[in-house]
């Protein structure tokens, strides 16, 4: 396993990090505790998780994932060997989590108390909004909304909710997901202007079919030190090639779930076709393929994997020994210049 430090922080954390939110609706608590039992076991120490989680959420299983990991950490006693990650939850449809889900005082903190409850651990590592509190570009939106810009809750508000947790030893460092480059510039001006703490990373998707965040996102990176955590390295598994020809697996989320539409527009059809045929044409796997490409990112620290078997998430671990040559990546930038981000 490969490790990377987060700037302006003391966390060190695995290329390959684990994202859990099958845990509590594709994954049981069994099954959940052998890929974390195992991701261990290969080197993996970022486990990732969401008050919201699972997907999709539901009233009924809301929290199952973060108390899945909880019993795993309680029953292996390795807490001081991950580093957990998890989010609270913003204005959005999911009213059975809080009444109100504004990133204010209250809703902040009571978010942290609850995962902290479930996790069954006294702190989180890195604690990350999990979507701005303003209507803004994110979850594939591309056209802006102009809103209103009174929210009611101000970024500076979020930001002193959080820096009371840090203070309090409940939270260690804070984060970012779904963010724009205005969101991200606007944390890190606020929190030096207002000694507020320093925001470390940001968790956006990035995948072949959605390169988005070398838009802007890429440039505060390299300048500012925050580091991507790259959610959906496989475009919900669209880039392995397993739903092409209108093939829906048994068992596999898009099959499952009629909410994972935003790869499957005939743009991103065509694309993710010419990319296997890429794959192909150089023998190798499509999926460990565009775990590749996501791995040898610059600007990215860690990229977040989901399995509901061991063995995919075995094959998708393995997509580290796999350094794309020249001719591979020649061969997808053209992919990328004849289909643009086809599905940001």
């Amino acid at each position: 396993m490969k490790y990377h430090k987060i700037p302006h922080s003391s966390l060190e954390v695995s290329q390959i990090g684990l994202g859990t939110m099958t845990f509590g609706e594709q994954n049981t608590e069994a099954e959940a505790h052998s890929q974390l039992d195992f991701a261990l076991e290969r080197g993996i120490n970022l486990i990732d998780t969401a008050e919201m989680y699972p997907v999709p959420p539901k009233a009924e299983t809301q929290g199952l994932t973060e108390a899945y990991i909880g019993s795993w950490l309680k029953k292996s006693g390795k807490r001081d060997q991950v580093i957990l990650a998890t989010k609270v939850a913003g204005p959005r449809n999911v009213p059975h989590i809080r009444d109100n889900m504004a990133l204010d005082w209250r809703n902040i903190h009571e978010a942290v108390e609850n995962s902290l409850e479930r996790l069954q651990t006294d702190y989180i590592d890195l604690y990350q909004l999990h979507w701005p509190q303003r209507e803004t570009n994110c979850f594939g939106k591309l056209n802006y909304p102009y809103p209103d810009t009174n929210t009611g809750v101000t970024l500076t508000d979020s930001l002193e909710a959080l820096a009371e947790l840090v203070r309090a030893g409940k939270i260690r460092y804070i984060g970012l997901s779904n963010e724009t480059p205005w969101g991200v510039m606007s944390f890190l001006r606020l929190a030096e202007k207002h000694d507020l703490p320093r925001v470390v990373t940001i968790q956006n998707p990035y995948n072949l079919l959605n390169r988005s965040f070398e838009v802007g996102l890429a440039e505060i990176s390299h300048y500012e030190g925050v580091k991507l955590l790259a959610y959906s390295p496989m475009a919900f598994g669209t880039l392995s090639g397993k739903y092409l020809d209108g093939k829906k697996p048994d068992g596999a989320r898009c099959s499952l779930f009629d909410r994972f539409v935003r790869y499957f527009t005939p743009q991103g059809v065509a694309a993710t076709e010419a990319y296997v045929k890429v794959a192909r044409k150089h023998g190798l796997d499509p999926a460990q393929m565009a775990l590749a490409f996501v791995n040898q990112q610059p600007f990215n620290a860690s990229t977040l994997i989901g399995a509901t078997s061991l063995a995919q998430l075995e094959a998708n671990i393995d997509s580290l020994s796999l350094e794309l040559s020249a001719e591979v990546l020649a061969d997808l930038e053209q992919v990328g210049i004849t289909y643009s981000n086809p599905c940001p």
